[in-house]
């Protein structure tokens, strides 16, 4: 894994200003962001997110995940707390990528669940790779964090990259009748920790 930064500048939302910091993964050519609000250097652990890009619920408002609802809900968070750091990784379908999701999503119109569409596609059920979150929380100074997540993989990606999660925060928006087989399977294939 080799990421370089490349930029920041400022972010205006909804939710209040956050900075914006560009990163380059110099190994597949992908480019990630870091939205950021406060002092996040300081050694006090931050309020973070890891959010896997979901053009379809990020941008979209699909409904068949919770993707853009638990987007949203990170950032008004992490600005009414006013520290924290959204890691945007881009990695889209659990990393299968944008035209692969699409043809899982006609998969799972046909009765497969999220996981099985991604098998039948010749992919692992989870495809994503958290490693470039260590390059990006370093270049920030960030060494502790409170990690808002119902996905046990992520806290274990990050400590297994020396990043201290010294709380898991649950994150549980967006659901509604669409995606509840979505939900159901993230619990019971994915391990997700969707009942608190």
């Amino acid at each position: 894994m080799t990421a370089r930064f490349v930029e920041s500048s400022k972010l205006p939302t909804q939710w209040g200003e956050f900075d914006m910091h560009g990163f380059e993964d110099t190994s597949n050519d992908k480019e990630h962001v870091v939205l950021t609000i406060g002092d996040v250097a300081s050694n006090e652990p931050v309020l973070a997110r890891i959010h896997s890009e979901c053009l379809t619920g990020d941008a979209l408002f699909s409904m068949r995940c919770d993707c853009g609802a638990q987007l949203q809900e990170a950032m008004r968070k992490i600005a009414e707390a006013g520290c924290g750091v959204l890691m945007y990784l881009r990695q889209e379908g659990r990393g299968i990528g944008l035209m692969n999701k699409i043809k899982a999503y006609k998969l799972q119109d046909a009765g497969a669940d999220t996981v099985e569409a991604n098998e039948q596609l010749g992919f692992g059920a989870d495809m994503r790779d958290y490693s470039v979150c260590k390059i990006m929380l370093g270049h920030l100074g960030v060494t502790r964090v409170r990690l808002l997540t119902n996905n046990p993989g992520k806290v274990n990606a990050l400590s297994e990259q020396g990043i201290d999660v010294v709380e898991r925060i649950p994150l549980q928006t967006g659901h509604n009748p669409h995606n509840a087989k979505y939900l159901a399977t993230k619990a019971g294939k994915l391990g997700h920790l969707m009942n608190e």
